[in-house]
């Protein structure tokens, strides 16, 4: 295991990944990456993944990548089906096949939906 620096006497409190001072703010590499725009026609692709022995899951890709829009929509999609999930980076994920659900909810949104 590499040894690091978490605390120093001069500098107090010290970020992990990049080593410098946590009193100077937000750490360049803590923050998101670039933030992509939120187009106005978005098409999208469901698909039902294996998410280990008997669990499946649904996932929707196409998003664009922009955390302040994925993690409202995968709150309200969460609540919509009744069911857990989380956003990533560039997708939804919801807990079980609910592919009939979006299309119906997704749909009425404008949104153009594969599979």
């Amino acid at each position: 295991m590499k040894d690091r620096v978490v605390y120093s006497s001069e500098k107090g409190r010290i970020w992990a990944k990049c080593e410098c001072p946590a009193a100077d703010g937000n750490c360049e590499s803590t923050l998101p990456g670039p933030q992509e725009s939120v187009p106005a026609k978005i098409a999208v692709t469901l698909n039902l993944e294996n998410a280990g022995p008997g669990k499946k899951v649904t996932v929707i890709h196409g998003l664009p990548t922009n955390t302040a829009f994925l993690e409202p929509l995968a709150k309200e999609l969460k609540k919509s089906c009744g069911t857990g999930g989380k956003a990533g980076e560039d997708f939804v994920e919801l807990q079980g096949d609910q592919r009939d659900r979006l299309r119906e909810i997704l749909g009425r949104k404008g949104w153009t939906i594969k599979g």
